[in-house]
């Protein structure tokens, strides 16, 4: 052998023990048939938390408040891969927890969350997304004070879109300087009830870099949300929800608990400064004309916790704007998407598109889709181009004296009356055949064909009072037995053992989740639309004007909206009373109600295939049932 052999051969060994065969090249953000797809690692994600600091100082310690947000992210993000962010801002992280499990965080002993809550870090992060849990400030481990769809609440979570674009500060734990280089800035707001609400108002503040909102059962007016025209759903619930979500001791934010009472005008009900500013349509710190996000809005029609007319509203004004949206209109109570019976995939499979287009720019053609999904039944769903349906009709059903309810005025000089004294809604609707001193009740024929409601009905009524003001009740009402969607029992679902799983899991935190089913209940009626009006708020919700004593005067008033379908060989009643004690505190005035049935009606817009010229009548006065037995839902806030 050559003497240069041997060390030519050592050389060439320790190449090929040195070069790897192939080099692994880091996964970076993969499209396939329009969705991202999950390349990153879920288990080696970077867990961290900051605290960015708002421009409010809620608690009054002479000191800005800091936001606290846990950050779950591709271990590959940087300065070289910057990812989207979604954000789930909540004041209920350490209290009820979040969804249909009450799920909390969970930390480390460094402070970092091991377990986010819900399954979006679990779904998101593997596909390139960051996801932010954020405590709302005065909740969790933020400072300040919750201050209930307020300047905190709105200003807080703006800061964390304002840091992710290098416009707000924010530290680390060790105090050091916190800067967001792994993000695009690109940022969505996503939760249910009050994290719904605060995408809401944060998008209404116009703040760029939010790219797209979806609001779940969410507030838009937290006027609308704690009263009906003048009418008080519950009394001080501001100064109450912030001690709910405040774990803290109560002594520190007394003074803001304090000032919320002072302020919120339980002893008139109108609509003040203090309900302006946590107005998100037309609010003093929020307003829809400034909404430059995208809205993908999910509410139900039976939610009278977050009552439907939050989800409505805004949908209009945001329509009217050309606002570009989305929405899905269910059946059951207060229920997030995720739990409707049977849509779990395609509600995951929704979202990842709609995040997808909106924050990494996906072209996968979910915008030329129809924008609204209803459901029509028990899980029976339908697509359409628009809500409410489009080309609906609005028809006037009109009250006669002898309780018949049709399409033409009564008869010259017909009257009804009532005493304005607190009913439940069980003995509103008993018996509508038999004269009651606290309501009056009208009722069609048997129908001869389906006739579907889509939007809100519009109560307008004649009446004078012999007492300055009055409370009124207007219920619609379906007569005829049927299976409905049981919306007032456990929020109309029951929760399997079964699970299902959506992303990856960790032995801290799995991507499982039970499923769910609808309740249906047979039941011989149901109250489809509801709505109230405090008579002197008849003009204005901001300043009260009582009718003169006698004297005739026009109360017209939206119900609340729904999406229903009354089935052939079934009646349609009309209900009006006096103050709603299954929905109210308040107590009824006494007022003796006076309707002048010539002038007065309710105006439902109908989905209608063929169109009535007349709606039947009976032969034989109906009665409907003697002591119909309605579960009263719950009503307060709910806290998953």
């Amino acid at each position: 052998m050559s003497p240069l052999r041997p060390a030519l051969f050592a050389v060439a060994l320790t190449l090929a023990i040195a070069a790897p065969a192939q080099a692994v090249a880091a996964p970076k953000i993969t499209v396939e048939n329009g969705r991202t797809q999950p390349v990153f690692s879920y288990a080696d994600a970077v867990r961290e938390h900051v605290y960015v600091e708002s421009p409010v100082d809620s608690d009054l310690d002479g000191k800005l408040d800091k936001v606290r947000v846990d950050i779950i992210r591709p271990k590959e993000s940087g300065p070289g891969l910057k990812v989207p962010v979604i954000i789930d801002e909540s004041p209920y992280y350490d209290n009820s927890g979040r969804g249909n499990e009450g799920e909390r965080k969970v930390y480390d002993a460094a402070g970092n969350v091991v377990k986010f809550p819900l399954f979006y870090d679990n779904y998101f992060v593997p596909r390139g997304y960051a996801v932010l849990n954020v405590d709302m400030l005065g909740t969790t481990k933020s400072e300040g004070c919750p201050d209930i769809g307020g300047k905190a609440d709105v200003l807080g979570g703006k800061a964390v879109i304002d840091w992710l674009n290098g416009r707000a500060k924010a530290v680390k734990p060790d105090g050091t300087p916190a800067v967001a280089d792994w993000t695009t800035g690109n940022a969505a707001m996503i939760g249910k009830s009050y994290d719904g609400t605060l995408a809401n108002a944060v998008a209404a503040t116009g703040v760029e870099g939010l790219k797209t909102i979806v609001p779940i059962s969410a507030i838009s007016s937290w006027y609308k949300y704690q009263r009906s025209n003048g009418v008080i759903y519950n009394y001080d619930y501001a100064s109450w929800l912030a001690g709910y979500i405040d774990t803290d001791p109560a002594a520190k934010c007394q003074q803001v608990r304090d000032r919320m009472d002072a302020e919120d005008g339980d002893d008139t009900g109108d609509f003040n400064r203090f309900w302006a500013e946590r107005d998100y349509i037309g609010g003093l710190l929020g307003d829809v004309s400034k909404v430059k996000a995208s809205v993908f809005v999910v509410h139900t029609v039976n939610d009278l916790n977050v009552k439907p007319d939050n989800f409505s509203t805004w949908w209009k004004a945001l329509a009217d704007r050309n606002v570009p949206r989305k929405i899905w209109v269910g059946q059951t109570q207060h229920v997030d998407p995720f739990d409707f019976d049977g849509r779990r995939d395609l509600w995951v499979d929704t979202l990842h598109r709609w995040f997808d287009y909106w924050l990494h720019g996906v072209r996968n053609g979910i915008t030329q889709e129809p924008r609204a999904d209803v459901e029509v039944g028990p899980a029976r769903w339908i697509t359409q181009r628009d809500w409410p349906a489009p080309f609906a009709i609005k028809g006037t059903l009109r009250p006669a004296p002898d309780g018949s309810l049709g399409l033409k005025p009564a008869a010259k000089n017909s009257t009804a009356s009532f005493t304005d004294v607190a009913m439940s809604e069980n003995d509103m609707v008993a018996d509508v055949g038999t004269a009651k001193p606290g309501r009056v009740a009208f009722t069609t024929g048997a129908l001869p064909l389906d006739l579907r409601l889509s939007g809100t009905p519009t109560a307008d009524l004649r009446v004078k009072l012999d007492k300055p003001t009055a409370n009124l009740t207007a219920l619609l009402v379906d007569f005829g037995e049927d299976a409905r969607v049981d919306w007032r029992r456990n929020q109309g679902i029951t929760t399997l053992t079964e699970e299902d799983c959506h992303g990856e899991s960790t032995a801290d935190d799995d991507a499982c989740y039970k499923k769910v089913v609808t309740n249906v209940a047979t039941r011989p009626l149901e109250i489809v639309a509801r709505g109230w009006i405090d008579v002197q708020n008849r003009r204005s919700l901001s300043a009260s004007e009582p009718l003169p004593v006698g004297t005739y005067g026009t109360v017209k008033w939206l119900t609340l909206p729904q999406d229903y379908t009354f089935k052939k060989g079934h009646r349609i009643g009309l209900v009006v009373a006096g103050t709603d004690s299954t929905y109210s505190d308040e107590t009824g005035t006494g007022a003796n109600v006076t309707i002048d049935l010539v002038k007065s009606g309710v105006v439902v817009p109908f989905v209608l295939g063929t169109p009535l010229a007349e709606m039947p009548k009976d032969t034989a006065k109906f009665r409907g049932p003697q002591q119909p037995d309605l579960p009263k839902p719950e009503t307060k806030f709910q806290f998953f």
